[in-house]
């Protein structure tokens, strides 16, 4: 990060770093999904389809990720399970609860037309949290408590489609005819009514689905002769169980027991505090500023891959901001956004109560739905460049207290901007001027501003000519001109457009032409010392 006067609001990032020996899961659950399978039209209870999606983007995961050694899934949810030992992006939660979902829902958007290739898909995202295991006892708990609701959902869903489907019963009175019946009762009613003895149902359905790492002999090349050469590679098992949590299963498997651990006992009764203990989730602080705080994963690796222009490519900037926009309209607690290259911070309205303030329902939701987004418009931008793979992205949500620190803070990314475009433009006019990179980096280092507007003068480059785009990055926010309508509260307020502009919001100007995005709270005039950066 750039070096300037506005640094300080860092400190405000609390540290979610989890500790070992703790086991962390990663659980994603479709966020709307019933509206998602009606608008896609999927079958009821179950759809095959969509569950065998839903499989192949978990153990898409699973190739992608090498620390994550076990999953379990069923309907439109998957929990992962990393190993014992992993320093997965140093055990950060919102980083590692972030690129899962992100990539998760990419993979999700980009195999849609492989197994429903005559349907238009409309964004689909999903939200995630991160379950903390301090023993292997509590993991095996976890995972009994999900294959329990699996068993309990799918045999409720079974019954009450059964009714609604043969005309018995409207979908109110099949709420009515199940409500306070236990499994016998439903196994009877589907037996009885329907013929259907439910234990011969589709194990999908019933048992979920397990996937696990396992090491496997393959042959990886022949011999000259014909001989095959063979060798041992991890690669993901996939099982159906009655019991995926008993230790006749687990134990039985080397990778689990090396990774994870041992189960030394059978769970006959799942303990009420832990599953308690599941289901909590801290809350970010009332009255306080969120920002959220989008950045692309190995965005280096993927602009090469996809030959973005360098330093700036204007068709990949306009997609994020594209992006961002569609972010602003999805989630109408997002007042205002700031971004640059591959990132973007979205500041939500102070009194938000969104996702009632649970920092990872905010991050994964968010993350997700612009990573579907990022794929869904690619084409718009880049219509003859295929995207090669699923990209993602990682974020986190932090907590300011006052709107004059959120101003520093979003002063912060300015500045970096401005100091990180003019290193890249001077970068990579050496490159193509005929140095290598090492040479280039040389050049540069310890340089300050002036020198290098010298140094990109002598090449015929005037920077503050330069795009404010590339400059200054992107604020977008829903304009509200006509100033009578400000302090109004409307229902239409979500059809207000959105604006995307480049300009300074270091200064005072923009946030007094615009003061209905952070209310009247900061009207004061704030000293205007000037940044290290002319923007």
């Amino acid at each position: 990060m750039a070096n300037s006067k506005y640094e300080y609001v860092k400190s405000f990032e609390v540290q979610d770093k989890i500790m070992l020996p703790t086991l962390i899961v990663v659980v994603i659950d479709g966020r709307n999904f019933r509206r998602f399978s009606e608008v896609h039209q999927f079958e009821k209870p179950r759809d095959m389809k969509a569950m065998q999606l839903m499989k192949s983007c978990a153990a898409a995961v699973m190739e992608e990720y090498p620390d994550i050694i076990f999953s379990y899934g069923f309907s439109d949810e998957f929990s992962f399970i990393l190993k014992k030992e992993s320093k997965f992006y140093q055990r950060r939660e919102s980083k590692i609860l972030s690129l899962l979902v992100s990539f998760f829902t990419s993979v999700y958007t980009m195999k849609w037309d492989d197994f429903f290739p005559h349907k238009f898909l409309y964004a689909p995202s999903f939200h995630a949290r991160v379950i903390r295991c301090p023993t292997l006892e509590v993991l095996q708990t976890y995972l009994a408590w999900r294959q329990n609701d699996c068993h309990l959902n799918n045999l409720y869903d079974t019954c009450f489609w059964k009714l609604v489907k043969d005309g018995k019963k409207s979908e109110t009175e099949a709420h009515e005819c199940l409500k306070g019946t236990r499994k016998q009762d439903k196994n009877e009613l589907l037996f009885n009514s329907f013929g259907i003895n439910y234990k011969t149902r589709d194990p999908i359905f019933r048992q979920g689905t397990c996937l696990f790492k396992t090491q496997v002999e393959d042959v990886v090349k022949y011999k000259e002769n014909g001989d095959p050469v063979k060798r041992l590679r991890r690669k993901v098992m996939e099982v159906h169980l009655e019991n995926i949590a008993g230790k006749s299963f687990w134990n039985e498997h080397s990778s689990l027991i090396s990774e994870l651990g041992r189960f030394e006992e059978d769970i006959h009764k799942i303990r009420p505090e832990y599953t308690e203990s599941f289901q909590f989730q801290d809350k970010m602080m009332l009255s306080t500023w969120i920002v959220v705080r989008i950045d692309g994963c190995h965005f280096h690796r993927f602009s090469d891959m996809h030959a973005f222009v360098k330093p700036n490519d204007e068709q990949a900037l306009n997609l994020m901001n594209s992006c961002a926009a569609a972010v602003l309209e999805e989630f109408q607690d997002v007042i205002f956004a700031y971004g640059v290259s591959d990132e973007f911070s979205f500041v939500l309205q102070k009194e938000s109560k969104f996702c009632e303030r649970h920092a990872s329902g905010i991050v994964s939701r968010m993350v997700s739905f612009f990573s579907t987004m990022y794929i869904n418009k690619w084409e718009e931008f880049f219509p003859e460049r295929k995207l090669k793979y699923p990209p993602s992205f990682d974020g986190r949500a932090v907590c300011y207290p006052s709107s004059e620190i959120l101003r520093d803070y979003l002063s912060w990314r300015q500045v970096d901007c401005h100091i990180n475009n003019q290193y890249n433009t001077c970068f990579w006019t050496l490159v193509k001027s005929g140095k290598t990179k090492s040479e280039a980096q040389n050049r540069l280092k310890g340089t300050q501003t002036q020198e290098k507007n010298d140094l990109l003068a002598e090449n015929d480059i005037d920077y503050n000519a330069l795009p404010d785009m590339y400059r200054r990055g992107s604020c977008i926010f829903r304009d509200k001109e006509n100033k009578a309508l400000m302090h109004a509260n409307y229902a239409e307020d979500s059809g207000k457009k959105i604006v995307i502009e480049h300009c300074n919001i270091i200064d005072d100007g923009f946030w007094e032409a615009h003061p209905w995005i952070l209310g009247d709270e900061l009207l004061s005039k704030r000293s205007n010392v000037g940044s290290n950066a002319d923007i």
